[in-house]
């Protein structure tokens, strides 16, 4: 498991890119591959090193039948990064996988540890683990940040000019507990906990009042609460799916018994869908809806549904995370992914997504953001399908910019 750079380019202002945890394995589908011809990162590592030793008849790796098993398999990946923003960022992953048994799901163990040239810290610990026969998932996500980032102001008609940076800490502890109710079904609870503290506006518009002190600034902000989530996913590899659909709901009230400042709650659809396309080839459209609404109350201004601030940062490709903020967002994206070579090593993709925030004024979509863009793909393993994803976006006004997964987008 590694980390990824959201690195963002702005052509009429700054830009800082945000690295945290990717989907690489989510709960736990990983789904091993008979590989065939296929080629991936570490075939030609491997290849070409033999190649030196003097072995010309290497071969590729070999899937033997994908086997599970209760031992824990643990890597881990070093990894740099530079950008004008940041500066070097310096990354050290780890995941392990295991089976609690031959019917489960992989149990996923993931961590990282990211230092930037910024003093940047970013710290995520996340574990899934699949119960016999998939009866239960239990899931973790906690996460420590430390670093700035921009903020722009509510709403859809903000500016790129309105942009300036906001210095925070942050800690995470999020839990959910799922139980099976039906064929790829699963229903269960959570409780989500988010803090903020040591919140500073650096360098905000001189003379002017900001939307966020308008909203409601101050120096520390918690959202703290229960969630009931619904789970629907019948795809085969959530690393890199070829086929099926993930339909999962989260409604979450904020009430103050636990110990938020105001009751709010709120409401996550996330929606997908993927198709083979054309028929008999294995190139993929992929579809994804998102939708994050208050359904009623006032969250923290740092909690409200922004763009690139969903679980995995990967919405709004084309702008910086946190361009457009609101109590509402909607958001639709399709993808097509084929093949560039025949041995599976290298692809690419074509994307297109559109984004919508509510007006603070009127609660109302008054705007819409459209993304779009185009990507290679290179596979390091073949067995999982797991590809790095290489990714150039653009949105309106000069906006643009380089997005890096380990796994697909969605």
């Amino acid at each position: 498991m590694a980390c990824f750079f959201r690195s963002v380019g702005q052509t009429e202002s700054h830009a800082i890119p945000v690295i945290t945890l990717t989907d690489t394995i989510k709960a736990g589908t990983l789904n091993l591959v008979r590989t065939g011809n296929q080629l991936d990162f570490v075939d030609l590592v491997k290849m070409g090193r033999n190649w030196v030793d003097g072995d010309k008849t290497a071969r590729k790796r070999v899937d033997t039948g994908a086997i599970k098993t209760r031992k824990l398999r643990i890597g881990a990946v070093p990894a740099a990064g530079y950008t004008l923003q940041t500066g070097f960022a310096v990354v050290m992953s780890a995941n392990g996988v295991y089976y609690t048994n031959e019917n489960a799901n992989a149990s996923t163990l993931l961590t990282s540890f990211t230092y930037t040239a910024r003093n940047q810290i970013i710290l995520p610990f996340q574990y899934s683990l699949w119960t016999k026969d998939n009866k239960y998932n239990f899931n973790t996500d906690w996460r420590f940040l430390k670093y700035p980032s921009y903020t722009y102001g509510l709403g859809g008609f903000t500016t790129i000019n309105d942009g300036y940076l906001i210095y925070y800490n942050a800690i995470r502890i999020h839990e959910t507990a799922l139980r099976n109710i039906g064929h790829d079904m699963y229903v269960g609870l959570g409780y989500n906990y988010d803090y903020f503290y040591d919140i500073l506006e650096l360098n905000p518009p001189a003379n002017t009042k900001t939307d966020f002190e308008k909203y409601g600034y101050g120096p520390t902000e918690t959202a703290s609460g229960i969630t009931f989530n619904y789970l629907y996913d019948t795809r085969g590899n959530a690393v890199n799916p070829d086929h099926g659909a993930l339909f999962n709901v989260i409604y979450s009230p904020k009430l103050t018994i636990f110990g938020n400042k105001n009751t709010w709650r709120s409401l996550i659809v996330d929606a997908r869908k993927y198709f083979t396309f054309p028929r008999y080839s294995e190139n993929v459209l992929a579809l994804w809806s998102y939708e994050w609404l208050t359904l009623d109350g006032t969250p923290p201004y740092l909690m409200l549904p922004s763009t690139g601030w969903d679980a995995f940062s990967n919405t709004g490709r084309g702008y910086i995370q946190g361009r457009f903020r609101g109590k509402n967002m909607a958001y639709a994206e399709g993808e097509y992914r084929f093949g560039i070579t025949n041995n599976g090593l290298i692809g690419g993709v074509i994307f297109a997504n559109a984004e919508s925030f509510t007006e603070e004024s009127n609660n109302r979509f008054e705007t819409v953001a459209p993304g779009w863009g185009f990507g290679v793909r290179l596979k390091i393993n073949k067995f999982s399908k797991t590809n790095v994803a290489l990714d150039y976006g653009f949105g309106l006004n000069g906006s643009g910019g380089l997005f890096v997964n380990i796994g697909e987008v969605f």
